[in-house]
């Protein structure tokens, strides 16, 4: 049942209603998580290249990553369920995304909605680019840490606590690609203006480097650069994309003003 901005719907309704969009969300990963559990092998490939490249002694052999390891007789079927489950998860993205939206924005505006869908066919490229640029500095990152080895001792990685490691870098760099886009966001619903957005630049390209500091789990300042810079560079764009937009709402307005009343006709 479809609801209406100002009209009451039943709390039952409510509950159908979340039900259904939960059930096609489920069934969207559950689909999903079947393609990642056949693409297994390659999945698992291509998270280990980054480790298995450092050197000779992590180098693969036979299809094997010396250093890296699955604990316990679960271990590999547990480890093969986690990554169908996620890959359930992020491929069936578009499709739970849209049933949240769709449960959420019968009650909003028409122009919110439509905000509301740009945010998410931008946000959409903004996380996967993130996410591959994490990737690309992942093999320096783990490079890095695992330089703090002492010279006698070697260093077994299991490889639940490397996909950890991998999945928070992703996440990290895809959720602050994201950040900027809610500025837009607030701007484009006249929440927030370009001058706003931009007035404390200073401040935001400290929080920017903060950000990478606190959250990026390597403590090299070459790995949080290559993170802080592009977000600043999206934090800019987002403040002049705002400017623009609000160039553009003033004449609408300038244009609404200069229209001339309508004039009485005169007496005769």
């Amino acid at each position: 049942m479809r609801k209406k901005r100002g009209e009451k719907m039943p709390l039952l309704d409510h509950i159908r209603e979340f039900r259904n969009r939960l059930l096609k969300s489920l069934v969207a990963i559950l689909l999903m998580a079947v393609a990642g559990w056949v693409f297994y092998q390659d999945i698992i490939r291509i998270l280990t290249l980054p480790f298995c490249d450092l050197g000779q002694s992590s180098a693969p052999t036979q299809d094997t990553c010396g250093d890296l390891y699955v604990n316990g007789i679960l271990g590999p079927f547990n480890l093969q369920v986690k990554i169908a489950i996620l890959c359930g998860v992020i491929l069936a993205a578009p499709i739970w995304i849209y049933q949240l939206w769709s449960f959420i924005t019968p009650a909003l505006h028409r122009k919110e909605k439509r905000v509301a869908l740009i945010f998410a066919a931008i946000a959409t490229p903004l996380f996967a680019t993130g996410s591959a640029l994490a990737y690309l500095i992942l093999p320096h990152a783990v490079d890095v840490l695992l330089g703090f080895t002492p010279d006698n001792l070697g260093n077994l990685v299991r490889f639940d606590e490397y996909l950890d490691f991998v999945l928070r870098l992703i996440l990290i760099f895809g959720i602050a690609f994201v950040l900027p886009l809610f500025l837009v966001a607030l701007n484009l619903l006249g929440v927030l203006s370009g001058k706003a957005i931009l007035k404390p630049w200073r401040t935001a390209i400290f929080l920017c480097f903060l950000f990478t500091a606190i959250f990026t789990p390597t403590p090299d300042p070459i790995t949080m650069t290559l993170l802080a810079i592009p977000l600043c560079l999206i934090y800019f764009a987002s403040g002049i994309f705002a400017l623009l937009t609000d160039k553009r709402r003033d004449r609408g307005k300038d244009k609404l003003l200069d229209v001339s009343p309508i004039q009485k006709p005169e007496a005769i």
